[in-house]
C-alpha cells in the first residue's frame, strides 16, 4: 500500500470507551473507530475479527486511534487486558500479537520496527522448533529469535503446577500484558476465561522498551495476525488498557457471543469416509506420537522450577547433541576422572565452545553448585576461560565454555616435544595474566570467588597463547568482609596450602599460595612435586631454596629457556613464588600486592633464604601434624565429580 490513505478503515459510529485520561475499556467492539488494515474488521456483533479464514498471507492490524506516550523519566509502565479466540482450523492458524507501533510503524515498509507479544498456535520451524502452543515477546518482529519463550497456560495458585492451555482449543482464553517501567520487566499471563488472573506470570522478560520507541515515545498500541493457510480465525473479544495502572477488569458477561464453527449438514459421502479418515488420522497421528515420544526421551534433560532464574545460561541437549555432531569421539579435546571434553560449534552463531560432561550420580548440592556456577558465569574477565552456560540430563552435567584452540599450560612446560615451546616473554605474560584475574576475582568483583584449584593445567591458552584460568568446578563465593566458612578440603596434591591441608578451610591466601607454586612451575618447568623422574627434584620449593641459599637461583631456569630471557624478571617471579608459598599465610602478600611487584610499582620485600623452611612437610610436621601424608584422595583429585556428590 503506498499511502496511509489506502489502508485505514475507520468505523464511523463511535462509542465513548475511556475510562479517565489514562485508561480504556472495550467489553465488545460495536461502534469503535479502531484503526483496521487488511481484513480486520468489526462484525455486526461485535468481535473485532483479525482474519476472515479465506486470505493467506496477509497480515492485519487493528490499532487504538490515539498514540500513547510511554517514553518519558522514568519509562512508563501499562497493563494491558484482552480475551482472545483463536478458531479450530484443520491446520495452522500461524500466529496472532499484541503490538506496540512507533508512530513512524504505521507507514507498511516500517512495520518491522515494533515489540510484539506473540501467541503461536502451530507448529512451524521457521520459529520455533517442535513447540505446537507457545507465547514469545520479540522485537523488531524478529520470530525466529524471540527475548523469552513459554509454553501457553498457566501456574495453578494453589499448587503451583504448569497447567497447559491450548490456544486452538475452541475456547475463548484471557490475557494479562503488565510492564513495570521502573523494572523494564514484562510479565505476560494466560489463563481460561471464567478464571481469575493467576499469581504467577506464564512469561517473564526483562525488556527496556525504550530501543523501539521514536524520539518522542509516542506509539500505537493494538493487535496483528497473519494467516498462511486458508480457515485460519482469529477474534478479540475484548479489551482494556491501563497508563500507570492496571488495566480494568473486561466484563465477560457483556462479550458478544461467538459464531458457531464446523459443518451444518453430513452429507452420505461424508458419512461413509468420514469414518476411515479419522482412523486412519489415528493411526498416523499413534506413529508420530510414538516417534515423538521416543525422539523426546532421547534428548530428554532435567528442568526444575528453581532453574527459571538462569534462563539464559540454559542449553537443550539437543541444541549441545548437534553442536557436536552427536559427541563424536572425533570431537574430543581431553578426557579426565570428570569425563570428557567435546569440541562444539554452536549451529546459530557457530561460535566455537568446549564443552564438558560431567557425571553427577546424586542429587545432594546440585542446586548450590548450579548457582554457583551460574554466578561465575557472570563474571568478565579478560583472563577468564568464559562460563557461557549449562544443561542436565539424567545422570550427566554438561558445561559449555568458550573454545581455547591451543589447549592447556601445561602441555607446554612438561611434555619435551618440539612443537610445544613457549618463550620467556610468553610465560612472564601468563603469569601476569593469571594474576590479574585472581586480582578480580578476590578484591574486585561484586563477590570474593576463590578458586582453589590453580594449576598450570588449568589455564588455558587463547589463539594469541593469552593464559586464561579455567575449571571453576571448586571455586566457593563469599560476600566481601565474610570469613569462608569451606571446610572440605579440595584442590591438587602440591598445590594445597598447609593450612587448608590441616583445617580444610579455604581462603583468598590459599589461592595466593597456590599461585605461587604455579610461578614456580611456569618458570622452571618443573611439576611442584615429582616422584617418579630420578634427574628431577621430589619437592619444587626445596630444590629452588637451596638454589637460593647457594646464590644460584636463576639456574633452577626452565633449561629450554636458558639464555633467552630476562634476567630481572626471572629473578623477580622466582622470589615472588617464593613469597607467595610461605607456608606461614599471615607471610604471604595479597593479589593487590602481587601485581604491585610484577608491574614495578613496588619492590619485593627483602627476604632471607637462610631463616625460612620452606618444606611443606617439614613445615606441617614441625607443627604437630604428622598425619598430612594420608590427607584423603579428594586432595589430590582433580575430579569434579567429587565435588558434585559430596554436596561442598
Amino acid at each position: 500500500m503506498e499511502h496511509l490513505a489506502c489502508f485505514l478503515l475507520f468505523v464511523t459510529s463511535f462509542t465513548t470507551v475511556s475510562i479517565g485520561q489514562d485508561q480504556f475499556i472495550y467489553n465488545g467492539f460495536s461502534g469503535s473507530n479502531l484503526i483496521l488494515d487488511g481484513t480486520a474488521m468489526v462484525t455486526p456483533n461485535g468481535i473485532l475479527e483479525l482474519t476472515n479464514g479465506a486470505s493467506t498471507y496477509e497480515t492485519s492490524y487493528a490499532l487504538y486511534p490515539t498514540p500513547w506516550q510511554f517514553l518519558k523519566v522514568p519509562l512508563q509502565s501499562f497493563s494491558v487486558n484482552f480475551v482472545l479466540f483463536m478458531a479450530p482450523s484443520i491446520r495452522c492458524s500461524d500466529s496472532m500479537a499484541f503490538v506496540i507501533f512507533p508512530s513512524k510503524g504505521l507507514k507498511n515498509d516500517q512495520r518491522e520496527s515494533n515489540l510484539a507479544v506473540n501467541f503461536l498456535s502451530c507448529q512451524d520451524k521457521m520459529f520455533l522448533e517442535n513447540n505446537e502452543n507457545d507465547i514469545s515477546i520479540s522485537i523488531n518482529s524478529s520470530f525466529s529469535r524471540p527475548l523469552e519463550t513459554h509454553p501457553a497456560g498457566f501456574y495453578d495458585d494453589k499448587n503451583g503446577i504448569f497447567n497447559d492451555l491450548p490456544l486452538v482449543g475452541g475456547k475463548a482464553v484471557q490475557i494479562w500484558v503488565d510492564y513495570d517501567g521502573e523494572a523494564t520487566q514484562m510479565n505476560v499471563t494466560i489463563a481460561p476465561l471464567k478464571l481469575t488472573k493467576p499469581l504467577r506470570p506464564t512469561l517473564s522478560a526483562i525488556l527496556n522498551i525504550s530501543t523501539i520507541l521514536d524520539e518522542g515515545g509516542v506509539s500505537y498500541i493494538g493487535f496483528s495476525s497473519g494467516a498462511n493457510n486458508v480457515g485460519a480465525l482469529n477474534y478479540v473479544l475484548g479489551w482494556s488498557f491501563g497508563m500507570n495502572s492496571p488495566a480494568p477488569t473486561i466484563d465477560i458477561i457483556k462479550l458478544p457471543k461467538l459464531p458457531r464453527f464446523g459443518p451444518k449438514v453430513r452429507s452420505k459421502t461424508l458419512k461413509i469416509v468420514l469414518p476411515i479418515v479419522i482412523t486412519t488420522v489415528i493411526l498416523l497421528v499413534g506413529a508420530a506420537v510414538t516417534a515423538l515420544v521416543w525422539r523426546r526421551k532421547r534428548y530428554a534433560e532435567l528442568y526444575e522450577d528453581w532453574e527459571v532464574e538462569f534462563g539464559p545460561y540454559l542449553f537443550s541437549y539437543k541444541y549441545l547433541f548437534d553442536a557436536t555432531e552427536g559427541f563424536n569421539n572425533e570431537k574430543i579435546l581431553g578426557v579426565g576422572g570428570f569425563g570428557k571434553v567435546y569440541k562444539g560449534v554452536l549451529p546459530d552463531s557457530k561460535l566455537e565452545v568446549a564443552i564438558k560432561r560431567v557425571s553427577h550420580e546424586s542429587k545432594q548440592g546440585i542446586k548450590e553448585f548450579i548457582a554457583e556456577i551460574v554466578s561465575i558465569g557472570r563474571i568478565r574477565h579478560r583472563n577468564l576461560v568464559q562460563l557461557l552456560g549449562y544443561c542436565r540430563r539424567k545422570d550427566e552435567l554438561l558445561l559449555v565454555y568458550d573454545y581455547m584452540p591451543n589447549g592447556s599450560l601445561d602441555k607446554y612446560l612438561h611434555y619435551k616435544e618440539g612443537k610445544y615451546t613457549l618463550d620467556w616473554a610468553k610465560r612472564f605474560q601468563i603469569i601476569r595474566g593469571v594474576a590479574s584475574e585472581l586480582f578480580y576475582l578476590h578484591e574486585k568483583w561484586e563477590k570474593v570467588v576463590i578458586h582453589r584449584d590453580i594449576k598450570a593445567s588449568n589455564v588455558l591458552l587463547d589463539a594469541e597463547m593469552n593464559g586464561h584460568l579455567g575449571d571453576f568446578g571448586l571455586a566457593r563465593l563469599n560476600e566481601h568482609g565474610n570469613d569462608p566458612q569451606t571446610t572440605h578440603v579440595a584442590g591438587t596434591f602440591g598445590y594445597i596450602a598447609p593450612e587448608m591441608a590441616r583445617t580444610g578451610k579455604a581462603s583468598p591466601l590459599t589461592d595466593v599460595y597456590a599461585f605461587g607454586i604455579f610461578v614456580l612451575e611456569v618458570t622452571c618447568g618443573r611439576r611442584p612435586i615429582n616422584n617418579y623422574a630420578h634427574d628431577s627434584p621430589t619437592i619444587l620449593v626445596d630444590w629452588i631454596v637451596e638454589h637460593w641459599q647457594n646464590g644460584s637461583l636463576t639456574s633452577t631456569l626452565d633449561v629450554r629457556l636458558q639464555g633467552d630471557h630476562n634476567a630481572d624478571e626471572v629473578n623477580l617471579v622466582l622470589k615472588l613464588g617464593l613469597l607467595c608459598a610461605n607456608p606461614i599465610c599471615s607471610r604471604r602478600p595479597g593479589m593487590r600486592q602481587v601485581m604491585q611487584y610484577l608491574d614495578n610499582e613496588m619492590p619485593l620485600p627483602e627476604l632471607m633464604p637462610t631463616n625460612l623452611s620452606y618444606s611443606m612437610l617439614g613445615y606441617l610436621q614441625n607443627d604437630g601434624f604428622d598425619q598430612y601424608k594420608s590427607v584423603p584422595s579428594t586432595v589430590c583429585s582433580n575430579n569434579l565429580t567429587s565435588s558434585l556428590t559430596s554436596g561442598r
